[in-house]
């Protein structure tokens, strides 16, 4: 890391995004903050500056917008970027019959095409460097159809699959590409949506992630350059043994445990 070196964070004002925030300045990062949020941006980057020394530029953009990359780009200037973390993401639960066409085609925007631009833009930045690395933010719905959770499983399918791709197709150019794949955690989306789509069936606390563990599965998992990180030793076990499952199996296995 250099003083001109940057971490960029999507989705940084709140739940995971803020925790993955914290723990890169604790390790000495300056960071590039980007939400839509201005207030609750900026005073996390005046604490984080603050508490570990470093440089934290807080940066209010809407990722969704036809222009943001460029946008982002330009807000940079001469800043060093060799760490992307794409954090940003939306959830929305209920029936997929009844659910309103504005908003999947939010998870779809934000969650798939902001996502994917983000990677087309600074993978060809960073291998242009000589290396870097990124960080794709999925979930453990990557790895199954959930219903009621429908939209959301299935963009958070394809990051997984567009990060395993970018992985391999990096790796010569010195750049590596991490998913993140995170259970349940106790943030908003938690308390919201998910409860909502997980209906009269109670999440079993033990199940429950901080998104202060999930940051740290995160850094390392980038550091280390691993191509997929499940955060929680329960999980990590649960996705490896339904890893080798047929998919008729999976999906009974989520029926039962779904109620639906």
């Amino acid at each position: 890391m250099t003083a001109n070196t940057y971490t960029l964070i999507t989705g940084a004002s709140a739940g995971i995004g803020k925790a993955i925030a914290e723990r890169f300045a604790s390790e000495g990062h300056n960071l590039v903050l980007v939400a839509r949020r201005l207030p609750e941006l900026t005073t996390l980057a005046d604490k984080l500056s603050h508490d570990h020394g470093i440089d934290a530029v807080p940066l209010a953009l809407d990722l969704s917008d036809d222009d943001a990359s460029e946008d982002l780009i330009e807000a940079l200037g001469d800043r060093d970027v060799d760490i992307v973390v794409n954090n940003a993401g939306v959830l929305s639960s209920g029936s997929f019959r009844r659910m309103d066409r504005d908003r999947i085609e939010s998870m779809i925007e934000l969650n798939i095409v902001s996502l994917t631009e983000m990677c087309r833009t600074f993978s060809e930045r960073l291998a242009e460097r000589g290396g870097g690395r990124i960080v794709n933010v999925a979930s453990v719905a990557a790895f199954q159809p959930v219903p009621n959770l429908a939209v959301y499983a299935a963009t958070k399918a394809y990051v997984l699959s567009l990060s395993e791709a970018l992985s391999l197709e990096l790796a010569r150019k010195g750049v590596t590409v991490t998913a993140v794949c995170p259970g349940y955690t106790d943030t908003d989306m938690l308390r919201g949506p998910v409860q909502e789509a997980a209906g009269k069936i109670k999440i079993p606390d033990f199940t429950v992630l901080e998104p202060e563990t999930v940051a740290k599965a995160a850094y390392k998992a980038c550091m280390r350059g691993d191509a997929i990180e499940v955060p929680g030793i329960g999980y990590s076990i649960v996705m490896a043994t339904t890893g080798v499952l047929p998919r008729w199996v999976k999906r009974r296995l989520t029926r039962l445990g779904t109620g639906t």
